[in-house]
């Protein structure tokens, strides 16, 4: 009997000692359930946060705005800039800081004439991107295929000398074939060793040739093959385009779709956008660095980039 009462006045005394104890355990779920709650919270704002503005695939962009003589609600196009495109972020194809933690990967071959990537690269980032760069030379293989598992895209700025192997091509597929984006750029001949290289390996198709640039193309609304293909989402909020320096041309395939023709009629840039992949071919890197301000560039690259993502194929599959 007292042992039995010995062992209440020390359940008693326990008690006493913790008063709040079953506060702090009420407490401590509490503030699990709270914490899950937010995590789910998260979780829809994320899936609800537009990608790309209201704009998408639109080339000349409209606002309803009233008529203060008549009182009427009309379609107005939005202020342009210089060169008449659209002005402003708001009306490049993805909304600022939409793929923020994404990295583009940069293969550059060619640093001449003090091509350093800094345009493009601020151009990204306004979108979210951070960069990647490899310069003059590539990575093994190897290390190549590591560095690629943290990248949305891979970019590759050909020289006139070839400098990827085939095992370089080989870990390039297999990035490609996940759905990730790559951008083929040359440029007139000869820089375009590896992209050449790169481009017949994954499309069996080549550029070549050398023709003068330096000219702002506009629409191909026509079917002229002169300028940019309209109501595509890369060229949403351009109306005008300058094509490059000196350029290569892209040979005409089924495989690709033509996307931005220069003034003699050649095509300078095409996209492959087949079985849930996207690549993009260039023959004008020239416009990376040289009279980046003459027209449209900037837009161009970010909405490349962000097209290039394959945000549709990867957000279907994370649902």
């Amino acid at each position: 009997m007292m042992k039995k009462y010995e062992e209440n006045t020390q359940a008693k005394a326990i008690n006493l000692e913790n008063p709040f104890q079953g506060l702090r355990i009420a407490y401590f779920i509490i503030s699990i359930l709270l914490i899950l709650l937010l995590m789910a919270a998260n979780k829809t704002n994320a899936q609800n946060v537009p990608v790309y503005n209201k704009c998408s695939s639109e080339n000349a962009v409209y606002d309803l705005a009233k008529d203060n003589a008549t009182g009427e609600t009309k379609r107005v196009k939005v202020e342009a800039d210089q060169h008449g495109n659209a002005k402003g972020n708001q009306y490049d194809l993805a909304v600022d800081g939409a793929f923020e933690g994404q990295t583009v990967a940069i293969l550059q071959f060619y640093t001449g004439e003090g091509f350093d990537f800094s345009l493009p690269k601020a151009a990204l980032k306004e979108k979210g991107f951070s960069v990647y760069r490899w310069m003059d030379n590539p990575p093994s293989p190897e290390e190549l295929e590591e560095k690629l598992k943290k990248a949305c895209e891979l970019w590759i700025i050909s020289g006139n000398v070839q400098k990827l192997t085939e095992a370089h091509l080989k870990v390039i597929k297999k990035f490609f074939d996940s759905g990730k984006g790559v951008y083929i750029w040359g440029d007139n001949d000869p820089y375009y060793a590896d992209a050449n290289y790169v481009a017949k390996y994954l499309f069996d198709v080549e550029m070549l040739g050398n023709l003068p640039g330096e000219v702002v193309v506009g629409l191909n609304n026509k079917g002229t093959n002169v300028g940019l293909t309209p109501k595509h989402l890369i060229t949403t909020g351009l109306e005008y385009i300058y094509e490059g320096i000196t350029i290569a041309t892209i040979q005409k395939t089924s495989v690709l779709q033509p996307l931005i023709y220069g003034h003699e009629g050649n095509l300078v840039t095409a996209i492959y956008d087949q079985d849930g992949k996207r690549a993009i071919l260039d023959g004008g890197f020239t416009r990376l660095y040289i009279a980046w301000d003459n027209a449209g560039t900037g837009r161009y690259v970010k909405n490349a980039a962000a097209w290039l993502v394959n945000y549709e194929r990867f957000s279907h599959v994370s649902k």
